[in-house]
């Protein structure tokens, strides 16, 4: 056994004030250890051979996430959606499907009623989906089924695991368990782009990967204890410059909206204020997109590209067909 799945084996008898102080005493190490990569890793920077830009001519692309963990989350979901949409922003929902809570039908129609994006998150949120390939397998066909029953089209592992050859399983339009750079992940190897890219199945078809490129919530303000949102600022306007993908992925089961704050929650208020920020300095500059919408414009390049390297193909055989010029 991994020391990885030791941790998620033993994690729910830990006290959680325990794991917290941890970890927050690991990521300063790691902080230190990781100065010259994160939250800013300039490799992540480059821009990809045949990149053809954002829609309309955008800067870049800004892409609102978050996954509801447990059942404080969910009974938070509400709240956020109401926040964001004073401000003008959409975001996707991703509901864990088979964990401490049950998620409601009414919530989910009512937020994609509002225009919100819901996705799946893990299966059990365990750690447990990747302990082998025999169990990725099974846990794929049961996530395949409320990939369909909920209309979802995104898929993001628990604590951001990831092998990009087994999520192939999935009948997901976009996966969402990457990100440039993190070193304070438990698997913490970073994809090194602040851009969307396409995973291929040897059939031909493929998912389109959305790193994400803000470093999350949980991270900032639980972990490293900042008290401003100055880090997203700074990587937001890094990415921006660099035409990337800004995705954010955030939790409600962190977040305060009351006047008082639990020992392991953040003022709700600093995220209003990097959502202020966006809509402030890069308004009509930005697109403001759903992951489902970028994953889309992404997998059109793809087609294309197919389409022309098919009609390359036809007109090879064609001209082998009608043997050498004389």
């Amino acid at each position: 056994m991994l020391l990885r799945d030791l941790y998620y084996h033993v994690k729910p008898a830990v006290p959680r004030s325990l794991r917290l102080a941890v970890r927050r005493a690991r990521a300063r190490r790691l902080r230190r250890r990781f100065s010259a990569s994160w939250p800013i890793d300039v490799a992540s920077g480059r821009t990809p051979a045949g990149w053809r830009g954002w829609p309309r001519g955008e800067a870049f692309a800004f892409v609102l996430t978050h996954d509801v963990e447990g059942a404080i989350g969910l009974g938070r979901c509400r709240a956020l959606a109401d926040m964001e949409m004073s401000l003008g922003f959409r975001s996707a929902f991703n509901f864990v499907p088979e964990g401490e809570y049950e998620v409601p039908s009414q919530l989910r129609r009512a937020l994609m009623a509002d225009g919100f994006e819901i996705g799946v998150h893990d299966l059990h949120h365990d750690g447990r989906l990747y302990r082998s390939r025999t169990r990725f397998r099974t846990a794929a066909q049961t996530i395949n089924r409320y990939l369909a029953s909920w209309e979802s089209v995104g898929f993001r592992s628990a604590f951001m695991l990831h092998n990009l050859a087994w999520l192939q399983d999935l009948d997901a339009l976009y996966d969402a368990s990457t990100f440039d750079t993190d070193p304070f992940e438990p698997q913490p190897d970073g994809v090194k782009t602040i851009f969307p890219f396409w995973v291929a199945r040897p059939d031909g078809t493929g998912y389109v990967e959305l790193p994400y490129t803000l470093p999350q919530d949980s991270t900032l303000f639980l972990i490293l204890q900042e008290p401003t949102i100055e880090t997203w600022r700074r990587k937001l306007d890094w990415v921006a410059r660099h035409g990337g993908l800004a995705l954010v992925n955030v939790h409600p089961d962190y977040m305060s909206f009351g006047p008082a704050k639990g020992r392991h929650e953040y003022d709700a208020g600093l995220y209003r204020a990097l959502l202020q920020y966006v809509r402030n300095r890069y308004d009509g500059r930005c697109w403001f997109a759903l992951p489902r919408e970028v994953a889309n414009y992404v997998r059109r390049f793809q087609d294309v590209e197919s389409d022309v390297e098919s009609d390359r193909e036809v007109g090879i055989a064609a001209a082998s067909a009608q043997g050498p010029l004389a």
